[in-house]
């Protein structure tokens, strides 16, 4: 699976909206949903943001892994 797929089905089965994973980076909605469409890739930090928010490992957010472990403590 691609990151863009993977980012897309990690918000909707959290039941979040573009908008709030946008708010939530400080971009614009436009933005995030280039990102989701594989028009715009995104940005490492922003991966980091989000696998650490969804609490899922950088691998399986970005689409290397399918196993969903979860995003490693200090």
């Amino acid at each position: 699976m691609k990151y863009n797929e993977r980012i897309r089905e990690i918000r909707e089965d959290n039941s979040l909206t573009q908008q709030k994973v946008a708010d939530l980076l400080n971009i614009g909605q436009r933005t995030y949903s280039d990102y989701e469409s594989g028009k715009t890739r995104i940005p490492i930090d922003n991966l980091l943001i989000l696998a650490k928010y969804y609490n899922v490992s950088v691998d399986y957010i970005s689409g290397a892994s399918n196993i969903k472990s979860e995003y490693p403590q200090k």
